[in-house]
């Protein structure tokens, strides 16, 4: 089943009409469907970024549409997108943006909390994702009691705790030190595996990449290749690496 489809997705930022105009994407094409596990890269400045702003509804593009689910997301107003985001879709970023006044467990239920759910079914449900991930038994803590890596974990965990369609992931380990990093990508890659999550991610870091099952790499706006893991993840790693070197941008260029 397709999740998530756009078409002729451009973003001009400023006047189209103006020479000092940037056009971040040029005209992307995009299917995504159920329980892929997608690697969005690129040189920095290439639009990666940019294009999941906008599939994921923050961004509106200059032209183009994208339909998650079969509806039209850029056809929704500003309280119709919040609930379709809150319900449908989970972000994750570089930043964990947790609650420092919360323990985990509450940071966790917070998007049941704002859909008023039940309190019995919010603690139960926000434990139950948090074990998938080994941070149940942390859950009365608070976040600047934890590493980052397992602040990340809780933000995956917040990310999941909805069910959503597809999970958005914007350099997830950008913050980690290599350890942490391996942790939440082997969290990623379960979920994916197991709970049949629709992954999109865009990174920078080939070593993240390579838990994935496709890698998109874009420049100048457009889609410049598309690589499909097939064999172990080392092989893919190599394979990321050489398809960087063709499309350019450092290991560490955002």
């Amino acid at each position: 089943m397709t999740v998530l489809k756009a078409n002729n997705l451009s973003k001009i930022y400023g006047d189209s009409k103006n020479e000092s105009a940037t056009r971040a994407l040029n005209g992307i094409d995009l299917s995504i469907e159920e329980g892929e596990f997608i690697a969005i890269m690129g040189p920095s400045g290439s639009g990666k970024s940019t294009l999941v702003s906008i599939l994921s509804g923050i961004t509106t593009p200059t032209t183009g549409n994208v339909t998650i689910c079969n509806q039209s997301i850029h056809d929704m107003d500003r309280f119709e997108m919040a609930l379709f985001r809150r319900r449908k879709l989970g972000f994750v970023f570089q930043e964990f943006n947790l609650l420092d006044n919360l323990t985990l467990q509450e940071n966790v239920m917070l998007p049941m909390v704002l859909d008023k759910k039940e309190t019995t079914f919010m603690n139960q449900r926000a434990l139950e994702v948090m074990k998938i991930f080994g941070i149940d038994t942390i859950a009365k803590k608070y976040p600047y009691q934890i590493s980052g890596g397992q602040q990340q974990r809780v933000a995956v965990s917040r990310a999941l705790v909805n069910d959503p369609v597809i999970l958005f992931a914007d350099e997830p380990t950008g913050n980690l030190d290599s350890k942490s990093a391996n942790a939440v990508m082997q969290c990623f890659e379960q979920i994916n595996e197991e709970q049949k999550t629709t992954v999109l991610m865009v990174t920078h870091d080939v070593f993240a990449a390579s838990f994935c099952k496709k890698v998109i790499f874009i420049k100048d706006g457009r889609v410049n290749m598309e690589i499909v893991r097939t064999g172990n993840r080392k092989g893919f790693f190599d394979r990321i690496l050489d398809c960087q070197a063709i499309v350019g941008g450092e290991v560490h260029d955002i």
